[in-house]
């Protein structure tokens, strides 16, 4: 039992242009969050392709080093770059969450892996929304097909719905899915009546404006049950800190606390091995402070 924090400076090397809101400092901002908590600090490793094609085929990973530039930037989509460290920045992301797997599987307790670039807008063969590979998919995919576990759960608390995980893992009956997120919003995505191919799919949209009350309501009533009645052997948290009331990306009114509460909630819904990865956040004050608050919580819980 105990809390890990996984991370590695190669995230820094994902430079995204002026302007950009998933930039640099947000790893800064997490690391003021993290500071004074009582967590064990491990670097990620270099992830290995082999669990990146457990989600996304060999071109599309071709395809994704082909357009990393040597210099300057390569843009994928509207919203979605590649700077010379940019693949090795996600593929760390990809080594954090695998190993962060691996620590929790084989001894219990929970883990945070605090990595950029987020992952859970990437699709099977399509970056879009910040995201280059499916971060927390690949992290399910790992506990199930390598550990051979027979059950995991993905709770995605994004503001933003996890449209790439969704993608992921349609078909995949082994994993629950449950997202919150605010509707409508990009990607446009995250209807209720999205079941996924085995009715294992839960989507949960919240309107603009919407407080941590009504947050906490929706997963008592929803998210939490679902994940109970599920009995995962392991749970993975799409942590992404943008429902925030000061994020300026999106209109959800939460509060540091309520991020704390989940963190109570989501523990006590798992088999004791929680493991969060960070998704989006990116007004830099309140991911700091939001980060500390869930951590935190997750650490004391698990410790």
């Amino acid at each position: 039992m105990g809390f890990i924090v996984f991370g590695h400076d190669d995230c820094l090397a994902h430079v995204t242009p002026p302007g950009h809101p998933e930039r640099v400092e947000r790893l800064r901002a997490v690391e003021a969050g993290l500071t004074g908590l009582a967590v064990e600090r491990r670097e990620c490793p270099f992830g290995d392709e082999v669990d990146v094609l457990r989600c996304h085929p060999a071109g599309y990973l071709a395809a994704v080093k082909r357009a990393v530039p040597a210099e300057g930037w390569a843009q994928l989509d509207a919203d979605t770059f590649l700077a010379p460290g940019s693949l090795a920045a996600a593929m760390r992301a990809v080594g954090g969450v695998c190993a962060a797997v691996d620590a929790v599987v084989t001894n219990g307790g929970a883990a945070f892996v605090g990595c950029r670039p987020p992952g859970h807008h990437a699709e099977t063969a399509k970056a879009m929304g910040f995201c280059l590979f499916g971060t927390a998919a690949i992290g399910v995919k790992r506990a199930l097909n390598f550990h051979g576990l027979s059950r995991v759960a993905l709770v995605d608390f994004d503001v933003h719905h996890g449209n790439g995980s969704q993608d992921l893992l349609w078909d995949e009956e082994r994993c629950l899915f449950a997202s919150s997120h605010q509707m409508p919003l990009f990607p446009g995505t995250g209807r209720p009546e999205e079941r996924g191919a085995h009715g294992q799919v839960l989507n949960v949209p919240l309107r603009a404006g919407s407080d941590g009350l009504m947050m906490r309501a929706a997963y008592e009533r929803l998210v939490l049950p679902a994940v109970a009645d599920w009995k995962p052997d392991l749970l993975l948290v799409s942590a992404g800190f943008d429902a925030h009331r000061a994020d300026p990306l999106a209109g959800l009114e939460w509060e540091a606390e309520d991020f704390a509460w989940l963190a109570t909630r989501l523990w006590e819904v798992s088999a004791g091995r929680v493991v969060s990865t960070l998704e989006g956040g990116y007004d830099l004050d309140a991911l700091a402070v939001s980060v500390a608050a869930y951590v935190g919580e997750m650490a004391r819980l698990s410790a």
